[in-house]
């Protein structure tokens, strides 16, 4: 296995999450929902704001996740909430060639 290129933490490889679901990991001490859609890799917190559901347990969209107890769905990119006022936290993340997913921009949010 490759390590992560200068400024990157990687995070799982893209062979742990299969295509459209979510896993849990922690990242830095912190723990992530990351997810393995048709439209790329995503990272966000890992509970929704509403009730605390488990965001990687919630079902993938076109670039969206649907939080499993209340269906509040979140744009995957943005964060914004699609049929909701709450938003999400999200992480810049990237797929490199040999699958590992890599955090992009270590945040303070994370510990960096």
């Amino acid at each position: 296995m490759m390590p992560a290129a200068a400024g990157r933490i990687r995070v799982t490889n893209i062979a742990e999450i299969p295509l459209g679901e979510g896993r849990l990991v922690e990242v830095a001490g912190r723990h992530l929902a990351v997810f393995h859609t048709r439209d790329g890799v995503f990272a966000t917190q890992p509970d929704c704001p509403h009730r605390q559901g488990p965001l990687a347990d919630g079902l993938t969209g076109t670039g969206t996740v649907m939080c499993p107890l209340h269906d509040r769905i979140y744009d995957l990119r943005t964060g914004a909430g699609v049929n909701t006022d709450c938003s999400i936290s999200v992480y810049p993340v990237t797929l490199a060639e040999d699958g590992t997913i890599e955090l992009v921009a270590v945040t303070a949010e994370l510990g960096a």
